[in-house]
C-alpha cells in the first residue's frame, strides 16, 4: 500500500484528493496546512487519516511515501526539497518552481536521493492528449515535428480567484516573477518543451497589458502574450496566452513533414491533418466529409468514456498521478521527463524577463518587439 499526504489545503487539494481516492492501492494518509482548520475542512471532507499544521509533524507522524504539495508557487521549492530530504517522493502542482535553479536543484537532489519528482501538467494526459501522443509516436507525422502552435485562453470572469486577482494589489500571484503569466502558462509551455530536443531554445516573446484591463485601471498584469520558440535544428513553436481573444482556445497544433495534428482540450478531441491534396475540386469535398468521420469518431469515443466512468474533467490527473505511483513501485521512468520539465521552467524565465527587461527600460506601452535573445540558462 502506498501512502500519501497532501501539503496545502485549498480548492486544487480536492481534485487532488478525489483522484488519490480514485487509484487502488494507494491510502491517503494525511493532510498539512499551515490553517489548521484548512486541513480539518479536507480531513472530514475525503475522510483522511490524520491532519496537521505542520510539515514535519506530517511526515514523522503519517510516514507517507509521496507528499502532493499544492501550495502557492513561492512555497513549492523548500517545501519539495523538505520533503525530498526526509526521503518522500514527491509531486508538485504547476508551476514547478519559480525559476528553472530552483527546478534544476530539487530534481539533482531527488536524483541524488533516488526519489522521484514531477509537477502537474496533467493537462497533457487527458484522453485526446494521449491519443496524439500514441499517433506521433507512431510515426504519423512523418518524421519529427517541425512546427507547433500552442494556445492557451484564459477568461477572467466575474467571480472567484481572477476578479480577485484584479482587486487585490497584494494577491500572491502578483508576487510571483511572472505574476498572471507564471501561474497559468506552463500548461501551454509544457506542450511545446515536450517535442523540443534542445535544452536552450531560442526565444522572442511580446508581451502586454490588453487595453481592457487598462481600461480597468490595471498596469501591471500582463494579460495578452506572444511567443516564438526556435531551436538549432529549425523546428519552431508559437504560443499564445490570451484573455481577450475569443473563444478562449485551450489547442494545439503539431506539423510533421508528412502530416499534422490539431487537439482541442476544450472540446476533447484530436483531428489528423492530411499533408497531401486531392485532385482538382476533390479538395473541396472529400477533406469536409473526413473532417466529418472524424469529429464523429471523437464524439463515440468521448461518449464510451463517459460510459465507462472514466470521461470527467480531471480524467489526466487521475492519469498521470496513477503513472507517477507506477513508476516509483515499479522503479520506471517518470511520466515527465525531466528534461521536459527544465525546459518548461527555461522557456517561461525567459518569457518574464524579456517583459520585465522592457518595463524597466520604460517601455510600458510594450509596442516593440524585443530582439531574438536565448535563454541565459
Amino acid at each position: 500500500m502506498l501512502k500519501v499526504a497532501i501539503v496545502g489545503c485549498g480548492k486544487i487539494a480536492d481534485s487532488h484528493a478525489a483522484q488519490i481516492n480514485r487509484i487502488q492501492g494507494v491510502e491517503l494518509v494525511g493532510v498539512c496546512d499551515r490553517e489548521e482548520l484548512m486541513a480539518k475542512q479536507l480531513h472530514d471532507r475525503f475522510s483522511v487519516k490524520g491532519y496537521f499544521s505542520d510539515l514535519t509533524e506530517l511526515i514523522h507522524e503519517a510516514h507517507p511515501d509521496v507528499v502532493h504539495i499544492t501550495t502557492p508557487p513561492q512555497s513549492h521549492f523548500e517545501i519539495a526539497k523538505q520533503c525530498l530530504l526526509q526521503g518522500c517522493h514527491v509531486y508538485v502542482e504547476k508551476p514547478f518552481t519559480l525559476d528553472a535553479i530552483e527546478a534544476e536543484k530539487l530534481i539533482q537532489l531527488a536524483e541524488q536521493k533516488a526519489l522521484k519528482i514531477t509537477v502537474g501538467h496533467d493537462d497533457q494526459f487527458r484522453h485526446a492528449a494521449r491519443r496524439m501522443r500514441s499517433l506521433v509516436a507512431g510515426g504519423y507525422l512523418g518524421g519529427s515535428p517541425l512546427h507547433m502552435e500552442s494556445y492557451y485562453g484564459y477568461e477572467f470572469g466575474e467571480l472567484g480567484y481572477a476578479s480577485g486577482l484584479l482587486r487585490d494589489e497584494q494577491h500572491w500571484v502578483r508576487r510571483l516573477p511572472g505574476k498572471l503569466l507564471h501561474n497559468v502558462i506552463s500548461h501551454g509551455i509544457a506542450r511545446i518543451a515536450e517535442f523540443f530536443t534542445t535544452a536552450t531554445p531560442l526565444v522572442i516573446s511580446h508581451g502586454f497589458v490588453s487595453p481592457l484591463l487598462r481600461r480597468m485601471g490595471e498596469r501591471q498584469l500582463v494579460d495578452e502574450v506572444r511567443v516564438i520558440v526556435s531551436e538549432e535544428e529549425r523546428v519552431t513553436a508559437y504560443f499564445t496566452f490570451s484573455s481577450q481573444m475569443r473563444p478562449a482556445l485551450h489547442q494545439f497544433r503539431v506539423y510533421g513533414p508528412k502530416n499534422g495534428l490539431v487537439l482541442d482540450q476544450d472540446n476533447e478531441t484530436l483531428i489528423k491533418l492530411r499533408g497531401g491534396r486531392y485532385p482538382s475540386y476533390m479538395e473541396q469535398f472529400v477533406p469536409p466529409l473526413n473532417f466529418a468521420r472524424q469529429y464523429a469518431g471523437n464524439f463515440l469515443e468521448n461518449l464510451r468514456l463517459f460510459l465507462a466512468c472514466d470521461f470527467h474533467p480531471k480524467a489526466g490527473m487521475k492519469f498521470l498521478i496513477e503513472s507517477f505511483y507506477q513508476s516509483i513501485v515499479k522503479s520506471g521512468p517518470v511520466p515527465i521527463p525531466y528534461r521536459e520539465i527544465l525546459l518548461t521552467s527555461r522557456i517561461m524565465d525567459t518569457i518574464f524577463e524579456q517583459i520585465d527587461r522592457r518595463a524597466l527600460d520604460g517601455s510600458e506601452e510594450l509596442d516593440s518587439m524585443p530582439s531574438f535573445t536565448k535563454s541565459p540558462h
